[in-house]
């Protein structure tokens, strides 16, 4: 099985290169000194700061409509703010801002992103009233995973969203309890306490998710935790433990989970599944063809359009990613969002990704 090409959710992010440039620090200096005038009021905004607000973990976004062979595509994009924006909705809610707590996200044309939490704001209208703060899952699945700029986008939030939670689960100092600071513009945080001053750096929780396959070749291990949609299956997957190889924490995943001992592990590409049940190569192969992943994709970017037009926000997400039509298939699987699908589809069709032929 040939390692994928294609990139999946979340990965391929336009800003995470140009934070490991040679100029990289000099230009994040750069940054973070001309923020702090534009904080002062004494400069104008030359590099074009842009700052993308997020709410309980949710970005905010806004829709558009646009005509393509005479018919209506929706497209949501990430709602950018300016910093005199920022300034004046925190000012209005009695919130301090400050420079703390803007988090770098990179930089491109001369352009410098950031992402700001306005949760403590209390502010339930968007900037602008313009735009809704969305799920970040309910992004992904409304996403046009062919379209470059939107799955650009889609990777901007994912990793904005994950510096920002590791700064909100990061207040305190592991060691001695003291309180943490951000520091070098939200890419590090460092204890308060004089006598400690312990450095704390963004973490990661790896995780390995497999495909088991028979010794013959004719059947893969399927698995479905009690919170899946009625008649999904998906992919063994487990974290991996301190002090584990990749193929170590494959072979003890599954055993834990199913008891099933693996021989041979071969690598694909870069999410605890019970419940596990074998199914045969034409099941797979028709729970793939059977999906309608399309018509899914383009019921998710109405919904993200009706959030942002401010219409049942309270709809389940579960009722969006209904993708039965008149037949009731036996299975299914999760959609060519997730590197479940491209595992499963690869061994499906005999090595071949449908969506990378």
């Amino acid at each position: 099985m040939a390692t994928s090409s294609r990139e999946h959710a979340f990965a391929g992010n336009p800003l995470i290169g140009t934070a490991s440039t040679p100029t990289a620090s000099s230009d994040i200096d750069s940054a973070v000194a001309s923020i702090h005038m534009l904080w002062l009021n004494t400069a104008e905004d030359q590099l074009g700061h842009k700052i993308l607000p997020f709410k309980q973990g949710k970005p905010l976004v806004v829709s558009t409509i646009s005509s393509v062979d005479a018919s209506q595509v929706l497209t949501w994009h990430l709602a950018w703010q300016s910093i005199y924006k920022c300034k004046e909705s925190f000012q209005s809610s009695d919130v301090q801002l400050g420079e703390d707590l803007l988090v770098y996200l990179g930089q491109k044309d001369g352009v410098v992103y950031w992402a700001l939490d306005f949760t403590e704001t209390g502010q339930q209208s968007p900037l602008n009233g313009q735009g809704a703060y969305v799920e970040l899952r309910t992004l992904m699945t409304a996403t046009d995973l062919s379209d470059e700029n939107s799955m650009a986008e889609l990777s901007i939030a994912g990793h904005a969203r994950a510096l920002l939670e590791w700064h909100s689960l990061s207040q305190f100092c592991g060691k001695c309890g003291t309180t943490t600071l951000a520091i070098e513009a939200g890419r590090r945080r460092q204890c308060q306490n004089s006598n400690c001053k312990k450095r704390f750096y963004p973490r990661v929780d790896p995780v390995v998710i497999m495909l088991v396959i028979d010794k013959a070749n004719d059947r893969a291990l399927l698995s479905r935790q009690a919170r899946f949609v009625p008649r999904m299956w998906s992919c063994l997957a487990g974290f991996i433990e301190p002090g584990e190889s990749l193929e170590e924490a494959v072979r003890r995943e599954t055993w834990e989970e199913v008891g099933i001992e693996v021989g041979e592990i071969v690598y694909h590409s870069s999410q605890p599944w019970p419940e596990a049940k074998w199914h045969s190569r034409e099941d797979v192969q028709k729970a793939l063809t059977f999906a309608e992943y399309d018509k899914s994709q383009r019921k998710s970017a109405f919904r993200v359009h009706q959030i942002c037009d401010g219409a049942e926000k309270g709809q389940s997400l579960f009722e969006d990613l209904n993708v039965e039509t008149r037949e009731l298939a036996p299975m299914f699987v999760p959609g060519p969002f997730a590197i479940a699908h491209h595992l499963i589809s690869s061994w499906a069709n005999k090595g071949v990704d449908l969506l990378e032929s």
